[in-house]
């Protein structure tokens, strides 16, 4: 299906919209109601204690998992076999459980899009739903000795996770959700000045290039701060932000950073900015990339608001 079909086929379904928000709302709800353990929820969640989404790792339990009873199913119906219906039975009920765990890391990725990711992830959502519903009503039957009938149902529901898979490719490959934005671009190896030291204030985010890359310079009190100004989760610009305490929101999503590391402090981006060594030198502001960002590596795509 090219890009333009399937836009034409989510304009048909004019209720997206308005299911979205509502949808997107409720989950919000869920999360504040949380109170205090609100963002050690979605930090873990969302993936930022393992350096990139979880949902991604999540996904290929359930698929894999009914792919093995689809296989194992064929082999069934060539010979009744006790132990092939009993495996069946076992990897569908794994998938079920994969499912849920996925489900949950996906919603919460989810209620941070918005336009047609968020339309798209809804029918993604709501595909997998299905697929969920349908196996489950499947090991329903099976265990109630309607085996044949669940062969069917678990067949149909294998159709509508691949169909939501497919749809799970769209978010990656084409609206970049999940992949890191601040990735990309080659980083000084050598300390590099990059702007007088006059040019900053205490407690001001200024945005500067190095070589088409943005960076955020951030003067707090004696210490000067560096880092990629792109925001990894969507690509938010950074300087348009706020300080809070020692760390950077992002302004799209409220992404925080911590100001010396880059490390995630609340997600929803998962990955941690690329930070930099700073000096100050003659009265230049100079950076380098630490030892991990040196070097060239794959550009990221263009930012894009989601």
């Amino acid at each position: 299906m090219t890009q333009r079909a399937l836009d034409a086929a989510l304009d048909t379904l004019g209720w997206l919209d308005s299911a979205a928000e509502s949808l997107q709302a409720n989950v919000k709800r869920v999360f504040d109601a949380l109170g205090p353990s609100r963002r050690g929820v979605k930090n873990f969640l969302h993936g930022t204690w393992l350096g990139h989404p979880l949902h991604p790792v999540l996904t290929d339990i359930p698929l894999g998992a009914w792919t093995m009873t689809m296989v194992l199913d064929a082999m069934e119906t060539r010979g009744a076999r006790a132990g092939l219906a009993r495996a069946a039975d076992a990897s569908l009920g794994v998938g079920l459980a994969g499912a849920v765990a996925a489900a949950a890391t996906g919603l919460t990725d989810w209620s941070d899009t918005y336009a047609r990711p968020r339309k798209i992830g809804l029918a993604h959502a709501g595909l997998n739903a299905g697929a969920t519903v349908l196996f489950a009503a499947s090991y329903l039957l099976r265990v109630s000795g309607s085996r044949a009938a669940g062969r069917v149902l678990a067949a149909t529901g294998y159709v509508a996770a691949v169909a939501g898979a497919y749809l799970g490719g769209e978010l990656v490959y084409q609206e970049h959700i999940g992949v890191n934005h601040s990735a990309g671009g080659k980083l000084p190896e050598d300390f590099t000045p990059i702007i007088a030291e006059a040019e900053l204030s205490d407690g001001m985010l200024k945005r500067v290039t190095y070589k088409d890359i943005p960076l955020l310079l951030v003067k707090r009190g004696e210490s000067i701060h560096a880092l990629v100004e792109t925001c990894g989760h969507l690509g938010g610009p950074l300087a348009e932000g706020k300080l809070d305490g020692d760390t950077v929101v992002c302004p799209w999503h409220g992404s925080r950073f911590d100001l010396s590391s880059g490390a995630v402090v609340e997600g929803p981006s998962a990955f941690p900015q690329p930070c930099f060594e700073v000096r100050t030198r003659e009265g230049q502001v100079e950076v380098r990339a630490p030892t991990q960002h040196r070097g060239s590596y794959r550009l990221a795509s263009a930012p894009r608001r989601a």
